[in-house]
């Protein structure tokens, strides 16, 4: 019967996974709700979980410049676990060659609660969190699906 209950919250990463962006990852705004410490925990919790599956923090990595309390958190958090981070095209070296990898992120309500995702070209991470008194806590285990 607990099985039952992520059902929903996999069948929403699936279609999430569905969008078509015509120049490559998409990126969405973050939900108003979502600010402050549970933008911060949210951002925290997944950078750490897409460094762990990345591997090495050598490769830049690429994010949309946003204004939101979770862009502005998650990007401090990639630099908390080591990551360079690159905001446009020319904030990246001629000299370097290493090309960066480009990271979208995601963030809406689902349910009643909060649905995170971080993708790149070979990886995909999703968690739904429980957001109460501004404090985020995960609902759900670790989604994770690797492209090669």
């Amino acid at each position: 019967m607990q099985l039952l209950r992520f059902i929903p919250i996999v069948l929403t990463l699936g279609l999430a996974g569905c969008q078509t962006a015509t120049d490559g990852l998409s990126t969405s705004a973050v939900p108003a709700e979502v600010t402050g410490p549970a933008a911060g925990a949210i951002a925290g919790d997944m950078a750490g979980r897409f460094a762990e599956q990345a591997g090495s923090t050598s490769t830049p990595i690429k994010l949309h410049k946003d204004t939101s309390e979770f862009s502005v958190a998650l990007e401090a958090a990639l630099k908390g676990w080591g990551f360079a981070i690159v905001t446009d095209d020319k904030s990246a070296s001629a000299k370097d060659a290493t090309k960066p990898v480009e990271l979208a992120y995601s963030i809406a309500d689902v349910d009643g609660q909060v649905l995170a995702r971080l993708s790149t070209e070979t990886l995909e991470l999703g968690r739904a969190y429980s957001v109460s008194n501004g404090v985020a806590t995960p609902a759900s285990p670790l989604s994770l699906m690797k492209r090669n």
